[in-house]
């Protein structure tokens, strides 16, 4: 079967924005300041990587992908908050997010933490409403907040992004930066695939393999990343390129060098792929995974 990733990644983004918008109150109100900077960052773009994967796996469970919109729009709001926080001076020190001026250069560094700081609390309330409104299960409601509330913390991207900061200008094993990757990039994508499935009402296994194909993608998404960042340039990238060496960030290129990075990645991908066997119709999820791994951005 001929699939084409572009445009049914593009069909899932078009879904996503035509329903996450809805859930941001309107600019006119006294925080209005607050709602404009959330809706600044989340307009910036970007694949939509994480709401397709949440609809794809719930799709290929049997269900709707619509059943999962709910989830597709906290974790893209999850994923900006962690974003506008990344670019902040205190941590990456970005100016530039999607060839956009990051959300604290547009807006001030004080109101880009406010707006972090909303667009994670936000994916909670939608997931609960959609229990509470039968979108999806009240159990199943439950089972995703836990689920986003272990692997967007201390054990998944946010304990990641700690581990990645203590690690500046040290020199740290190939061990701990894949754990790092895991963590910070993979965990995320794990509950992608993960909460998908359980919005279906899938079962153990399928879950479990789910989980384990979100969890390689994102390592090798991440070291993808490392490679763009060396090769790559700021115009096809949309943001400054280099700045993990000048920052003194530890690296898998920076360990293994560029042509084994790349053999890595690849690698991983297929033992992603591999964990797709559980499940019928995975031809766009096959094709996903290698398209992110020969990404130029």
């Amino acid at each position: 079967m001929n699939i084409n990733v572009k445009e049914i990644l593009s069909d899932y983004a078009e879904m996503t924005e035509e329903a996450m918008f809805k859930y941001l109150p309107k600019t006119d109100c006294l925080q209005g300041t607050l709602v404009k900077a959330m809706r600044y960052s989340l307009s910036a773009g970007g694949k939509r990587l994480r709401p397709a994967l949440v609809m794809e796996f719930c799709r290929v469970c049997g269900k709707e992908p619509e059943t999962a919109l709910p989830v597709a729009c906290a974790i893209e709001m999850t994923h900006t908050f962690s974003l506008i926080h990344d670019d902040l001076p205190c941590m990456d020190d970005d100016d530039l997010r999607r060839g956009k001026p990051s959300c604290h250069k547009a807006f001030g560094e004080a109101e880009a933490v406010l707006a972090g700081d909303a667009l994670a609390i936000l994916p909670y309330e939608i997931i609960a409403e959609a229990g509470i409104k039968n979108r999806i299960s009240g159990d199943a409601a439950l089972k995703i907040i836990r689920l986003l509330s272990e692997l967007s913390g201390c054990k998944g991207m946010t304990g990641g992004q700690m581990i990645d900061l203590e690690s500046e200008n040290k020199n740290v094993s190939e061990a701990v930066v894949l754990e790092m990757y895991r963590m910070k990039t993979g965990a995320l994508l794990e509950f992608c695939c993960k909460a998908g499935c359980i919005a279906a009402g899938a079962g153990a296994a399928q879950q479990l393999a789910a989980g384990s194909f979100g969890q390689r993608l994102g390592l090798a998404f991440q070291i993808t990343d490392d490679i763009l960042d060396v090769i790559s340039d700021e115009k096809t990238l949309g943001k400054p390129v280099g700045s993990d060496a000048a920052e003194g960030k530890c690296t898998y290129v920076k360990i293994a060098g560029v042509e084994k990075a790349k053999q890595t990645a690849l690698s991983i991908t297929k033992q992603a792929i591999e964990q797709l066997s559980e499940f019928n119709d995975t031809d766009f999820l096959r094709e996903l995974a290698l398209s992110l791994t020969d990404r130029k951005f």
